[in-house]
């Protein structure tokens, strides 16, 4: 059955489901068409009459889910309400994952029909990725991705009322990529009025200074014989850049101590406008009163490792990559007396990546007197014999309950287990709690006892299962500070860090 929403925006028309209404593919900013590509997201068009918001839409420009052709009007969203004729429903705005180079909204992994149906508006947002969102541009603002996200809470505030949700009541949640952009707008109070509380699934420390961007694009726009400047970019098509774009990983993971994020040619850049630092450096005190639900699965990396031939390979080696020394190898070695070196390669990937900076994150929100409650999803994936343990995007299956999708079968398998669907429920009842009162119903986090919800069979709490961790790492308030705060002014130097896997996937 057709249902049909007169928004602030235009009439949409969508469609009943069991539990949910659901509507895709309203625009929240204008085409990504000519100039507007490498643009501030503008203001999207006006229609007339009711229009067909009963399929997903298009992809924004990136290698694999996107095509030539494809409509330019993809900065959209899908929204999921339990009643179209409720009023003041709390509401959870999703942000993709992709390391800034792909994912997209238009999947059935992130279907929010489960959460509708526990009484939550959900809202999944296409925003830009690649160089269109993340590259830099001379004549344009930074984090242009983000600024989309940023003009989607907008929409959000303007037209969910006629959803059924309450637009002082929104909480954002991503994962990966979207979680840092979670993490980071919460941290620096960007948009205080379009959001109330965040929830960040791994957030990753991918956090880059102005001149390293700079420096990583030039590599992109040099082999395409250009300037980083709007007119030139925009002159040129989305594959032309697709086609050249990782040329700068190379070169940086031959010297991966150099840089900070030295995987992937596209990282959310510390500009000192929209963002003067990683979140974990950054709190402003005005951020205080916002809530934070943050976490890490407990085997981030072996989304990496697991077909990695590391056999020539020393963990000293990796841990020098990612900015340790030999004796953060001896600390780690003691704090696990029988790892094995693929194990120890995956555990210092694993915290350099996304553990770290998700305690990381805790820590500056707790010490900024918000409310913060931290995670450890630590369920084991029986998928390829258990190899994948419990890594890196396994939980957002869980979030969404969509164990058919494609996510899922990839990371889990074709068979749903049988604990499957109780340990959805324990999550999403959590967070649905969370967006409605603040509080996902364990302790809060504090820099003592290190309390943290452990999502398993049956779920559980624990305290400080980073204990090792935290000693091979250097504080965000150490010597290392200033260069991961502040735009670099000579050659980029930072941790070594890895590429979200979820960028390279068809499927997130």
């Amino acid at each position: 059955m057709d249902v049909v929403v007169r928004a602030a925006c235009g009439a949409v028309r969508g469609e009943a489901r069991e539990n949910s209404f659901a509507f895709f593919a309203i625009p929240y900013a204008a085409p990504l068409v000519g100039a507007r590509r490498f643009q501030a997201p503008g203001p999207p068009r006006r229609w007339s009459g009711v229009r067909d918001a009963r399929r997903f839409g298009s992809s924004v420009p990136q290698p694999i889910l996107w095509h030539p052709g494809d409509d330019p009007e993809c900065l959209t969203v899908n929204v999921w309400t339990p009643d179209v004729g409720a009023s003041g429903l709390p509401v959870m705005v999703w942000l993709h994952g992709g390391a800034c180079l792909g994912g997209t909204a238009a999947t059935t992994d992130f279907d929010g029909a489960a959460l509708a149906a526990a009484g939550v508006v959900v809202v999944t947002v296409n925003y830009r990725v690649g160089y269109e969102g993340f590259g830099w541009v001379d004549d344009a603002p930074c984090n242009r991705g983000v600024l989309d996200q940023i003009a989607a809470l907008g929409w959000v505030h303007d037209n969910i009322a006629a959803f059924g949700g309450d637009p002082d009541a929104v909480t954002l949640i991503g994962q990966s990529a979207g979680a840092s952009s979670v993490v980071g707008l919460l941290a620096g109070d960007r948009a205080p009025d379009l959001f109330r509380r965040g929830i960040a699934q791994s957030p990753g420390r991918i956090f880059v200074p102005a001149d390293e961007a700079r420096a990583v694009s030039a590599m992109i726009t040099s082999r395409l014989g250009i300037r980083p400047t709007v007119e030139a970019l925009a002159a040129l098509p989305p594959e032309a850049i697709h086609a050249v774009q990782m040329t700068p990983v190379a070169v940086m993971a031959a010297e991966p101590g150099r840089w900070t994020h030295p995987n992937a040619p596209y990282s959310v850049i510390v500009d000192d406008e929209l963002f003067t630092a990683p979140p974990w450096l950054g709190y402003r005190t005005s951020a205080t009163g916002r809530e934070l639900v943050c976490g890490f699965t407990t085997d981030e990396a072996r989304m990496f490792t697991v077909d990695a031939d590391l056999s020539k390979t020393e963990p000293v080696d990796t841990a020098r990559a990612c900015g340790l020394d030999a004796s953060a190898v001896r600390t780690y070695r003691l704090g696990n007396p029988n790892i094995t070196d693929d194990e120890l390669h995956a555990l210092i990937l694993s915290d350099a990546l996304f553990r770290m900076p998700s305690l990381w994150c805790a820590e500056a929100a707790t010490n900024a007197e918000n409310a913060s409650y931290l995670y450890e999803f630590a369920w084991p994936s029986p998928a390829r014999d258990g190899a994948l343990r419990a890594c890196h995007g396994l939980d957002v299956p869980f979030t969404f309950d969509t164990p058919r999708g494609p996510l899922a079968t990839d990371l889990i398998g074709p068979n749903i287990p049988p604990d499957f669907a109780a340990l959805s429920a324990a999550m999403r009842k959590a967070f649905v709690a969370f967006a409605t009162t603040g509080d996902p119903g364990w302790p809060r986090f504090d820099t003592t006892e290190r309390t943290r919800r452990i999502w398993a069979t049956p779920p559980g709490s624990g305290v400080d299962s980073l204990a090792t961790s935290r000693r091979s790492w250097r504080t965000p308030n150490g010597p290392d500070a200033d260069s991961l705060a502040t735009p670099h002014r000579n050659q980029p130097t930072g941790p070594g860090s890895d590429a979200d896997p979820l960028a390279t996937s068809h499927r997130n």
